[in-house]
């Protein structure tokens, strides 16, 4: 198990924690991760992931990965596997401690009638609106439900009756007596059951009668023996609500707390609405890499090390916030500069032709696959009298400081010669520049200039006899502003960001990175960090830009 490096910091959760151990409360930490398998799991779920795993690796305890898979109608065994794949690659690994709210249906119906019979819960026939109704708001209480005085013999009667199929959905539900005038609305009586004539993705058409999240969690932290459950903030009003059930019910009450959960600029975390960016097609799936799942996030090539990084830096607090996409892919840009081995590519190629460099000869150049890892070896370039640059490394009319390539200048090939740019050749009805015309300085090889010359601008290259056209994706924000939730008044889908996807099939690449397995990453030099798609080959080599060398949109903001 990877212990996050979450844990490594002090923090509320974990003063609580040391506290409950020196107090003599437990002598096994035992966490917990519950997701619902209703979509995939996204930045934001990463942070509970490494907050829970983490704590059970530093007290040695476990953590437990549990499915709270009470609503058949959304769930499937495509989320179940992404998700568990998804913990995998993040670095984390439950052992054989895998369970589903499905195992504990027959325990939790138990539950359920040992409630009815103590008179604390009651079968309801309010729809699902009136009960909405009946609940009042923050500032007025709630009205009795009319069914609340059922008698103990016929809430059994009905709910056994529910049990067994009689009734059609929504005709009946379960509910806790509790109090209609709790200032906490979640106490006002709450709904436990639902009836749900579906069949669920692991017990078939074993029942009709499926609890509610609320029922199942608390109680199957309870059955697991968990004994710190930790939620994020939009839990602490349900946490009452738990306590009870955990109380009147006499069992293992594990003790819950709440911290922020993580928000991210320029997107959406709320399952719902990426799943109608998938179903609506704005993206390619969930694991889109303009997505912020962990999906999309592996596919664009970032780091599993890097997420943890990211989750440790913006660290544990009781204060919902935002935190720009920058810190994340910082994260991502220090973990790649240390780990991701250097290549050449050309993504808007321009021909350039060495007049004087003879037209057979390919020459041979050793250079370092890192400029700072001398672990990571070496490899061999070939350089011969054709050659592709990036087009936005020459201009005809250049400004005051422009070190690139212009007509009669001089730059410097990485790792090659000087070249001067002697002759442009262009379309004579466009006017488009097709080719540049150069020659080279055969004395200045391996960085030298004999004649003490300087020359400010170096340029990356491929040249034409060993480069292997490529598809590149470069991949921007999938929204236009950071906070595509905050306006209520208006559609998300309205701010997505029309240029958050831009496909180059003509970009030129080295050999040696077009060969590369999909998921390897690499540093296209003065480009940024990409990585090969699942989909790439040798044959039909995809890359997609993971992070560009620097922060761009922090630029453009203190520009704007």
């Amino acid at each position: 198990m990877t212990e996050s490096v979450t844990t490594t910091t002090t923090n509320f959760i974990r003063n609580l924690i040391d506290q409950d151990l020196a107090d003599g409360k437990h002598q096994t930490v035992i966490t917990r991760f519950p997701p619902e398998p209703n979509g995939y799991l996204h930045i934001g779920h990463a942070k509970s992931i490494c907050l829970n795993f983490g704590l059970a690796a530093h007290y040695d305890g476990r953590c437990h990965l549990r499915f709270d898979d009470t609503n058949p109608v959304k769930e499937e065994q495509e989320y179940i596997d992404a998700i568990k794949r998804d913990v995998r690659w993040l670095g984390f690994d439950w052992g054989h401690h895998e369970y589903y709210a499905s195992d504990y249906f027959a325990t939790l119906y138990g539950y359920a009638e040992h409630l009815v019979a103590n008179g604390l819960a009651y079968v309801c026939d309010l729809s699902a609106e009136e009960i909405r109704e009946y609940r009042g708001t923050l500032t007025e209480p709630g009205r009795d439900s009319p069914y609340r005085a059922r008698s103990v013999a016929e809430n059994l009667d009905l709910l056994r009756r529910m049990r067994s199929g009689e009734f059609a959905d929504g005709t009946r539900v379960l509910r806790a007596k509790i109090d209609m005038a709790s200032p906490n609305l979640n106490l006002r009586d709450p709904v436990l059951y639902r009836i749900l004539h579906a069949p669920h993705h692991r017990t078939g058409d074993a029942w009709c009668l499926y609890p509610m999240y609320d029922f199942a969690h608390g109680q199957s932290d309870s059955i697991e023996g968990i004994t710190h459950s930790i939620c994020t903030l939009e839990f602490e009003a349900h946490r009452p609500l738990y306590d009870w059930l955990c109380t009147v019910l006499a069992i293992h009450h594990p003790q819950q707390i709440e911290f922020a959960r993580l928000n991210l600029s320029y997107t959406v975390m709320s399952k719902r609405r990426l799943l109608e960016l998938v179903n609506e097609g704005h993206v390619a799936g969930w694991d889109d890499p303009r997505m912020p799942t962990l999906s999309g996030m592996c596919r664009r090539g970032f780091p599993a090390a890097a997420i943890r990084t990211f989750c440790e830096r913006i660290g544990v607090g009781k204060s919902d916030s935002v935190i720009d996409m920058s810190v994340l892919e910082d994260c991502v840009r220090e973990e790649l500069d240390r780990t991701a081995p250097r290549a050449m590519a050309v993504l808007r190629p321009l021909r350039v032709v060495i007049t004087n460099y003879p037209a057979e000869q390919i020459e041979s150049l050793v250079v370092p696959n890192h400029p700072k890892e001398p672990a990571f070896g070496t490899r061999t370039l070939g350089f011969g009298r054709e050659l592709y640059i990036e087009r936005d490394d020459f201009m005809e009319d250049p400004p005051g400081k422009y070190f690139r390539l212009a007509p009669g200048r001089e730059v410097r090939l990485r790792y090659a010669y000087l070249i001067r740019c002697d002759e442009v050749v262009k379309d004579p009805r466009s006017g488009e520049v097709l080719e540049l015309r150069c020659s080279y300085d055969p004395a200045s090889g391996g960085g030298e200039t004999p004649d003490g010359r300087k020359v400010k601008g170096i340029i990356h290259w491929v040249a034409a006899a060993q480069a292997v056209p490529a598809v590149v994706h470069l991949y921007d924000r999938l929204f236009s502003v950071p906070n595509p939730a905050g306006d209520k008044g208006r559609d998300y889908r309205a701010l997505l960001n029309p240029d958050s996807l831009e496909v180059l099939a003509g970009a030129l690449l080295e050999a040696a990175a077009a060969a590369a397995a999909p998921g390897s990453s690499f540093q296209f030099e003065r480009l940024g960090y990409f990585c090969a798609d699942p989909q790439s080959t040798p044959q039909r080599p995809v890359f997609n830009r993971t992070v560009t060398l620097r922060d761009s949109w922090a630029k453009l903001a203190a520009e704007g």
